[in-house]
């Protein structure tokens, strides 16, 4: 299975050009401009040579939707004296650890949602990589917003089978709630651009806030003023340039689902050439 042919994104437009041919270059048919965020590079003198171009390593999100009404989706705002995107909104999500591979599930990941994970997955590929990049969504959602995404009923043995140390998913465990992996759709896929202090290869999972199965507070504070938003609430927050060309791939496919549209190709972003591409992952 590999990439689809690449198109232009109608949705997520980047900024206008400078009249003077010094702005922005638009995106073309096949490409996505998005403007690169400075706002997690470290102040006075940049990065130093040997960190400009990081390895990405993996990192999920998790974007829950609540379909009670207008669709409405959680975010929360970064601290601001983090330094990955201070003070931006986000959806809950971080970097992917070892252990979550082998967290037991209720349930496993589609076929289709499994195959599109792993296309031109960086390193060594693996279905077991895949699967612990969705459970790092639901822990991270967890974590950050105290929602626990699952079936309620934890087995008494729930950790034996987890490799290295589970951390956080003693704590998600005690909640009685397994982690229920079947609910979650592959929506996007984005790997931060060279030059930056960190960079991470995004893979960004949707839900439907229906598969709540509790709400606890949020273990950590990474993330403040947490709330719903609409889709246009959404466009008027500050968010890093990725997550509004993210929001306009989730308003997308939700029209998509309501015309009955099924087997959605999965948009992936990345660095060439001066312009992020935009490619289909079917």
């Amino acid at each position: 299975m590999s990439p689809a042919s690449n198109r232009k994104s109608d949705n997520a437009a980047a900024p206008s050009p400078d009249k003077s041919g010094a702005g922005p270059v638009f995106p073309q048919v096949g490409t996505m401009t998005v403007p690169p965020d400075t706002s997690s590079e470290p102040k006075g003198g940049g990065a130093k040579p040997e960190a400009q171009n990081p390895k990405p390593r993996d990192a999920a999100t998790l974007i829950v939707v609540d379909r009670n009404g207008p669709p409405r989706i959680l975010m929360g705002r970064r601290r601001p004296s983090q330094i990955f995107l201070p003070d931006k909104f986000v959806f809950p999500g971080g970097r992917a650890d070892k252990a979550d591979r082998t967290v037991p599930a209720a349930g496993e990941l589609g076929d289709r949602c499994q195959a599109k994970l792993l296309i031109d997955m960086k390193g060594r590929a693996s279905t077991l990589r895949a699967r612990g990049l969705a459970l790092a969504a639901l822990r991270e959602t967890y974590e950050e917003a105290g929602l626990l995404i699952g079936q309620v009923g934890v087995p008494a043995n729930a950790e034996a089978g987890v490799r290295g140390d589970p951390g956080t998913w003693t704590r998600f465990f005690a909640e009685d709630v397994l982690p229920a992996l079947t609910p979650l759709t592959f929506l996007a896929r984005a790997i931060t651009p060279p030059g930056r202090t960190r960079r991470y290869d995004t893979r960004f999972f949707l839900v439907d806030a229906g598969h709540i199965a509790k709400k606890v507070p949020p273990p950590d504070d990474e993330l403040r003023d947490l709330g719903w938003f609409t889709i246009e609430e959404l466009r008027s927050l500050d968010v890093p340039n990725i997550t509004r060309a993210v929001v306009e791939d989730v308003s997308e496919y939700l029209a998509a689902e309501a015309a009955g549209q099924g087997d959605w190709a999965v948009p992936f972003y990345y660095f060439r050439g001066g312009v992020f591409e935009r490619v289909l992952l079917r």
